[in-house]
């Protein structure tokens, strides 16, 4: 009966040492834009500066389709 709890213990720390790597669940990683946005978020220092680049990188995005779907418009 004392063997149990020493088994129990080592068969938990066997599991736990699994290879992640192999894991199903594993999530593509983040594209920088992605990583910017999370970033952009928190309240952390500078983060007001992420969002503000994201909104200018956008607007201009905007803008440069707007562009190039009037100079192929007849």
């Amino acid at each position: 009966m004392r063997r149990f709890p020493a088994l129990f213990g080592a068969a938990c720390m066997l599991a736990s040492c699994s290879n992640a790597a192999t894991s199903p669940t594993q999530r593509a990683p983040l594209t920088q834009r992605q990583h910017d946005s999370v970033i952009g978020a928190t309240r952390l220092p500078g983060a007001a500066g992420v969002r503000g680049a994201l909104r200018v990188s956008d607007s201009a995005a905007a803008e440069r389709a707007r562009i190039d779907s009037a100079a192929r418009a007849p």
